[in-house]
């Protein structure tokens, strides 16, 4: 059992749901981002997810496409990710997830990759650009390692679809609140709740919601029929709103806990 099961596991025991923090790895610099994981587990994040920048995060919304070209502008490559999730795991247990596209994978290669990446303490890999249909040999060599890989459900996906999905799955499956890209949004689909609990009847695998959650209110709300809450663009706002303060860390991470304490 990976960190990520393990912590769904002890959360399912408390009768909790998970909270998961998103930020884009070497925003706004790779010491940043290594002082920011454990600083947000402190402040409620069960699960850390780590964005690898890549230069077309098609998914992405503007917030996170703008994180991601400032990181690759001061040189983040995979590699000195997979190196801060080494010196991370000196400090703290966290699951932590890569959530990148599947160019970085490919060039690197899916088995080194896999590899490299539990040797350094990384627990899962989420590529919202590669379907399931497409990731036998990925998920192959994740098995291998005992490497979660998460995949995407989105409020198009029909019900048959669904169950190929989720079949596939690891680690826990990310439902897509709206169709479109990452962004923080004033509100959540009416039909979404619905739609999740269907997913949620056809599997074991924890599904999380994630894509547009910005305030504890909708925090709160998502998380009375998921098992998880995902978010993303709002952290990364906050990290570069404070990007030059001396206290950053001790900001975001006080952003995360008021969103997260509502669990």
């Amino acid at each position: 059992m990976n960190r990520i099961d393990r912590k769904f596991s002890e959360l399912r025991a408390k009768n909790k749901k998970a909270f998961i923090a998103f930020m884009t790895a070497g925003d706004p610099s790779l010491a940043a981002t290594e002082a920011l994981v454990p600083a947000l587990e402190r402040a409620g994040a069960d699960i850390i997810e780590l964005g690898v920048p890549f230069s077309d995060p098609m998914a992405d919304g503007r917030t996170i496409q703008d994180a991601s070209f400032r990181s690759l502008a001061r040189g983040t490559t995979p590699v000195k990710i997979l190196e801060l999730v080494r010196h991370v795991r000196k400090v703290t247990d966290v699951p932590i997830a890569l959530m990148t596209y599947y160019n970085p994978v490919f060039r690197f290669g899916e088995a080194r990759f896999m590899a490299e990446a539990k040797a350094a303490g990384v627990d899962g890999l989420i590529i919202p650009d590669l379907p399931v249909v497409e990731a036998g040999c990925l998920r192959r060599a994740a098995a291998e390692h005992d490497m979660s890989v998460v995949f995407f459900l989105a409020p198009t996906t029909t019900q048959g679809r669904m169950a190929g999905i989720l079949k596939a799955a690891s680690g826990f499956v990310y439902f897509v609140s709206v169709a479109g890209v990452t962004g923080a949004r004033v509100s959540v689909p009416n039909d979404l709740a619905r739609q999740v609990k269907m997913a949620r009847s056809m599997t074991r695998v924890p599904v999380c919601v994630g894509f547009g959650i910005s305030t504890p209110s909708q925090v709160r709300d998502i998380s009375l029929f998921a098992d998880g809450v995902i978010v993303g663009s709002a952290i990364v706002k906050e990290i570069e709103k404070n990007a030059g303060a001396k206290d950053m860390t001790v900001r975001v991470a006080a952003f995360v806990k008021k969103l997260s304490s509502v669990l």
